[in-house]
């Protein structure tokens, strides 16, 4: 059975984007894969798009969304720095990756927290799949 997973940051634009990129990637066989903000947002930040396409990863069909449009109730509840409000969704596990936002910065920011958020992913899912055995 697959876990639920939720990314959760600020707006869902940036590095909750690029987790639920990654996680989609590596690990749908495993996962069902959400990303939320906590606040309104109208695009993906273009370059975490770029950045990702950089790897191969292709972020097309991904666009922010609210905590009230995912799951309710989820098994991994991931945040990625609790900048303002740490979200609350009924969870078996939920961790802080406290990633700086590369928002607004050079997009060697935004290549860093990618390969960063790569690895955090990476652990996950071999986390889950322990678990899971």
């Amino acid at each position: 059975m697959k876990k639920k997973v939720a990314f959760i940051c600020v707006h869902n634009s940036c590095r909750s984007q690029m987790a639920e990129a990654w996680a989609k990637e590596l690990a749908s066989d495993v996962m069902e894969i959400y990303s939320a903000g906590t606040e309104e947002y109208h695009e993906v930040k273009l370059l975490a798009v770029k950045v990702m396409e950089e790897v191969g990863v292709n972020m097309d069909e991904q666009y922010p969304k609210l905590l009230k449009d995912i799951p309710q109730e989820v098994d991994y509840l991931i945040t990625m720095g609790c900048n303002v409000i740490c979200p609350v969704l009924p969870n078996v596990h939920n961790e802080d990756w406290r990633l700086e936002d590369p928002s607004g910065g050079p997009i060697e920011d935004y290549r860093e927290t990618r390969d960063l958020i790569k690895k955090k992913v990476e652990k996950l899912i071999e986390k889950i799949k322990l678990e899971s055995y």
